[in-house]
């Protein structure tokens, strides 16, 4: 699991636009999507083909290290459809991988817009290794927020961030050749990860499976160190983690 932040540390997400019952956004037109998000060290992650879930959740300050995205789904005829929408089709995807403003604002651009439609906008927010942050207590509130808005106009244009979008595929066809090579392998993309900023995170390891074996994590952040050592069911497991400017 890794580090877990203290109940006044939890990430807390709101979305600041599109707005609730906002006027619509113009079909084929960009816009922002803008979200403020507390208690998270944000701007780090890991090239997703390469370390998908393969270190465990690490703390800076106190504040879980990590990321977020934006989903962006179409809800059909209404705002309020009946049933639960596919998972595995979006509008528009999008990882936020900088820092933002440095006090939690975070956007990302939606660059041709979307079709119009009613759409569903969810934040998701990660450790470096994205994986769902993980908060100390069960009862509380949510990490994360969901917002509904409408687009309007007559262009149908799909945006390539969709998941039938060219970016859409390309990403899906590298995680699931990532899948298929396995646990270990290098990923055609993975020979370096790097953020929108030009930071970058590189994960090697051999551990798990009860801690049967050594496992280190190196990202690039802010100068700050820690360690953390762990005992799994049949040995020892210890992760260190060194961030360097």
């Amino acid at each position: 699991m890794g580090q877990i932040p203290a109940k006044t540390n939890m990430v807390s997400t709101l979305i600041i636009t599109p707005r609730t019952g906002g006027d619509p956004i113009p079909s084929g037109e960009t816009f922002d999507i803008e979200v403020k998000v507390s208690n998270l060290e944000a701007g780090f992650f890991t090239n997703a083909a390469a370390t998908y879930y393969s270190a465990p959740q690490a703390l800076k300050n106190g504040k879980i290290i990590g990321h977020t995205h934006v989903t962006v789904q179409n809800l059909g005829d209404s705002l309020n459809p009946s049933k639960p929408l596919p998972p595995q089709t979006f509008a528009f995807f999008k990882g936020i991988n900088d820092a933002g403003d440095g006090n939690g604002l975070l956007k990302a651009t939606v660059t041709g817009g979307l079709p119009a439609g009613n759409y569903r906008v969810c934040t998701m927010t990660a450790a470096s290794n994205h994986q769902p942050v993980l908060m100390p207590v069960a009862q509380r509130g949510s990490s994360d927020d969901c917002t509904k808005f409408k687009v309007e106009g007559k262009s149908a244009t799909e945006n390539p961030a969709a998941s039938d979008g060219d970016k859409g595929k390309a990403a899906a066809s590298l995680a699931q050749s990532a899948v298929d090579a396995g646990p270990g392998a290098t990923a055609p993309a993975a020979a370096a990860s790097s953020t929108a900023a030009g930071k970058g995170n590189a994960s090697t390891g051999k551990g798990g499976n009860g801690g049967k074996g050594p496992s280190s994590t190196t990202s690039s952040a802010p100068a700050a160190k820690s360690s953390t050592a762990s005992k799994g069911g049949k040995g020892r497991q210890r992760s260190k983690r060194v961030y360097v400017s």
